[in-house]
């Protein structure tokens, strides 16, 4: 029977045993793998409680303590645990298991992806390997003997270096490796495959020469080279930034197509989607080779934050997660447009992390209580995780939070620790008191900022005060006011008298005072969003104009366009008729002639998104504000189609290339089609675009418009798109995703028809989330229709994730658990299917969770 009792973080206890070494020996079978298990046991403390061992959809085969065999009289066995009692203070103990890889559709511990052998521990998989104790706190060096058919896996592969290979009988052969660096069982990795090899090196600082491998299926050799180049940027990165070296001989990752995340850190073994690592000129776009960099970055990274310091707990998992992703931002800052790097990473904060603090899942970037660990790996934890780290580092500044990262590595290398560790490491050493900034790891929700000023033309003196406001969410009511860090600057209109600096947002309500200020200004509040809060500011138009055009900081001009936006979005909402100041379309016609970066102005024209408008109202009822984004949008194109048509054609003439400014082109070429396409009369270029289109950013642009805006040569260059790309399984997704996009009454049956296409397996979680998830979660005009079908259609396939894949159908149940934003006749519908999926019989731990805390 399934357990759906809640853990708590008040309820950590260390364990009663310790797992100092661990000898594995995997016998690979489609069907019957064999795992031996050997470990060196000791018993922590005085006690006789037994040892009790995590297992799950095992079959075991013997138990043996120092080399005697113990009858199933002398253990307890149930589906999830294993217990033996009565043990010395210090042992041996063996124990033998079964395991069916191919039968592993979710994905956990050890399965087939195709006709690969492939792990994935995190959270807790490896109990689905052998019986052990599967925490993070209990670390233990690792030797992993790998046997295979050699026809078959000529690569077997496990953390750590090799010390040993050989052939054996029957075609077999084997590999041993040896990981020196005690690890949790979380990043144990064990690939088996043949593959296609990108070999490489690099020597680190201290002039070690660390060999890299990547392995990819065969014939995708060519679109390893991005992911190697990158691998091997983020090494002098790191030594350069934070003197951190790699420490093993060799660093290895493999490519595989079935995975639930994007990517995991095993030591020494990175095991990643392919999505993340294959990228060639001609089939992936600018995001793709951005992202790729970006995610072997952050596995990268994770050797440090992550695998020589872990968590102790997985309540900790902020720990590893939120700094890794600060540290990849800021990589990727590095290496590309700060400002336009920063802003990518707070659409995504606005438009879904504040919605999940809004929503019935909301918790603190160190939850509380957990049912189902699968679930806390949110962009709560992740992304609110890497802001509340950047305020550390905004607080403590450059030089600070690098001697606290330091620290930090001095007092925890090699152990499993927790986020007060690291908070302690960071105020230790720059003798600062974090006490109160502390509250950020605790407490759930999103602050706001409720602002007023004034301006004394007599004594040239201006004042601001700021209140923080901290709403009640499901589980915490009362809350204590927090350190919120708020970058200002202070523009003015008509002259160059500008402030910036950095005020200490610490408690209910405070004032501050600038003098000489001779004219009015106009605050920019929360510059490069320093802190991850929302902000409430009566901008005059003109005032967010002034902001536009005169801020300083490329980040406060983009804030004030997007605050701009937002107004007449809602204005729009309110009067569906209004008719629009043309104040606006002369901000944008500045915005596009002057001599700023191309990217930036691209991230200047693109609108507020759905999802982030819906989380700035109340009752949101979808068809009304799809409507409301959409008169905006024809407001801007119809006002500026000279100037939009002259900066799309001056584009369109070049040769491709992945330089900055190519990227940067690209993107505002595409943010002019976007919206020329909503004229009718210049609707043909999205396909002139398509037909003529060099590089898969151009192509993927052209199909999208096609789609949302239901154009009439979609069908044609969809199918198009499929002939020239079948069989390629990342490129199919991106089609798939258009098709889930459609701007179409019929895009439900279209959707139906394609869940039977021949390149579609829901088993494959790319796949699910390409066209089920992107219909659920992107075309909010069809999956809010009035009728519900689009809330129906969600539920029959979460019917079928919850058997095959728990971790995917709960992410994609999302759209439907934030049912409260919308307007009740949508929230009855949504209940309705939630209410469907609660009587399921055998439902997994991770929808139940969510629907416990949706429907209670």
């Amino acid at each position: 029977m399934t357990d759906f009792s809640p853990r708590y973080l008040k309820d950590y206890q260390t364990p009663d045993y310790s797992i100092s070494t661990v000898n594995l020996q995997v016998e690979l079978d489609d069907n019957a793998t064999n795992i031996t298990n050997v470990m060196q046991v000791v018993r922590n403390g005085q006690h006789d409680r037994p040892l009790i061992l995590d297992g799950e959809h095992l079959t075991l085969i013997s138990v043996v303590v120092d080399g005697v065999v113990i009858s199933d009289k002398d253990f307890e066995l149930s589906d999830s645990q294993l217990s033996l009692a009565n043990l010395p203070a210090k042992f041996e103990l063996t124990i033998k298991t079964e395991t069916n890889p191919s039968a592993n559709t979710a994905l956990e511990g050890l399965y087939k992806s195709a006709d690969i052998f492939c792990t994935q521990c995190e959270a807790e998989g490896f109990r689905r390997i052998t019986y052990f104790l599967d925490r993070p706190d209990v670390m233990a060096i690792y030797t992993t003997t790998v046997i295979g058919d050699k026809s078959k896996y000529p690569y077997l592969l496990a953390n750590g270096n090799k010390v040993e290979c050989g052939d054996m009988s029957d075609g077999m052969h084997f590999v041993t490796w040896h990981d020196p660096f005690p690890k949790p069982c979380y990043l144990f990795a064990l690939v088996a495959g043949d593959f296609d090899l990108l070999a490489d090196s690099y020597t680190t600082g201290s002039g070690r020469e660390v060999a890299l491998e990547l392995f990819v299926d065969k014939g995708n050799l060519a679109q390893a080279e991005h992911a190697m180049t990158s691998l091997k940027k983020s090494m002098l990165w790191d030594e350069q930034e934070f003197n951190l070296e790699y420490d093993l001989d060799i660093y290895m990752i493999v490519a595989v197509d079935f995975f639930n995340m994007g990517a995991m850190e095993n030591k020494g073994l990175n095991v990643f989607n392919s999505k993340f690592v294959l990228a060639d000129d001609l089939s992936a776009t600018d995001d793709d080779f951005f992202n790729v960099e970006a995610v072997i970055a952050h596995e990268y990274f994770h050797n440090w934050t992550g695998n020589r310091v872990t968590c102790r707990d997985w309540f900790q998992l902020s720990l590893k997660e939120g700094l890794t992703v600060f540290r990849d931002q800021q990589f990727s800052a590095d290496m590309h447009s700060k400002a336009v790097t920063r802003i990518k990473n707070v659409r995504l904060v606005r438009a879904q992390q504040f919605a999940e603090d809004a929503g019935p899942m909301a918790h603190p970037i160190r939850p509380e209580k957990v049912v189902e660990m699968n679930n806390f790996y949110t962009l709560t934890v992740y992304e609110k995780g890497s802001e509340v780290i950047r305020m550390m580092h905004t607080i403590l500044g450059e030089a600070g939070f690098k001697e606290g990262l330091k620290l930090y590595f001095q007092r925890h290398d090699g152990q499993a620790v927790t986020c007060d560790d690291f908070v302690s490491a960071m105020s230790d050493a720059n003798d600062t008191c974090l006490d109160q900034f502390k509250l950020w790891y605790s407490q759930s929700g999103t602050p706001l900022l409720k602002v007023t000023d004034s301006y004394d033309a007599t004594t040239c003196s201006y004042q601001v005060s700021i209140e923080q406001v901290l709403a009640e969410t499901e589980q915490q009511q009362d809350k204590q006011y927090q350190h919120i860090p708020v970058n200002f600057e202070l523009v003015a209109a008509n002259t160059t008298n500008f402030a910036t600096g950095l005020l200490h947002v610490k408690q209910q309500k405070q004032t501050w005072t600038f003098d000489n200020i001779n004219e009015k200004p106009v605050p920019a509040l929360l510059g490069n969003f320093s802190a991850p809060v929302k902000v409430d500011y009566q901008y005059a138009d003109d005032e967010l104009l002034t902001l536009m055009v005169n801020a300083k900081d490329e980040f406060n001009r983009w804030d004030a366009g997007q605050t701009l936006f937002a107004n007449y979005i809602k204005q729009l909402l309110l009067t569906p008729g209004l008719e629009l100041p043309q104040q606006i379309t002369r901000a944008i016609e500045q915005i596009l002639t002057s001599d700023s970066d191309n990217a930036l102005k691209a991230e200047q024209l693109a609108l507020p998104s759905f999802d982030q408008m819906a989380d700035t109202i109340e009752l949101v009822e979808p068809d009304k504000l799809i409507n409301a984004i959409s008169a905006l949008k024809h407001f801007i194109a119809k006002g500026l189609e000279n100037v939009l048509t002259a900066t799309y054609q001056s584009l369109c003439t070049q040769t491709f290339s992945k330089s900055a400014k190519s990227i940067g082109d690209r993107a505002l070429k595409n943010a002019c089609l976007d919206y020329l396409s909503v004229l009718q009369h210049c609707s043909g270029i999205a396909a002139q675009q398509f037909h003529q289109a060099n590089n898969m950013t151009d192509q993927l642009a052209a199909i999208k418009v096609a789609a949302i805006n239901d154009l009439p040569c979609f069908e044609e260059v969809m199918t198009r798109f499929a002939q020239q790309w079948q069989g390629n399984a990342l490129v199919m997704d991106k089609w798939f995703t258009v098709n889930a996009l459609h701007n179409n009454p019929n895009v439900l049956a279209r959707i139906t028809g394609l869940l039977n296409h021949p390149e579609f397996s829901i088993e494959n979680p790319n796949r699910a989330r390409a066209l089920i998830g992107a219909f659920a979660f992107y075309n909010s005009k069809y999956f809010h229709q009035l009728d519900g079908s689009g809330y129906q259609f969600l539920f029959s396939q979460l019917q079928k994730l919850n058997v095959i894949n728990p971790q995917v159908a709960s992410r994609l149940i999302t759209p439907l658990i934030q049912f409260k934003s919308f307007s009740v006749g949508q929230q009855k519908l949504m209940i309705e299917q939630l209410e469907r999926l609660n009587r399921l019989a055998n439902l997994s731990r991770d929808l139940q969770e969510k629907l416990n805390a949706a429907l209670q």
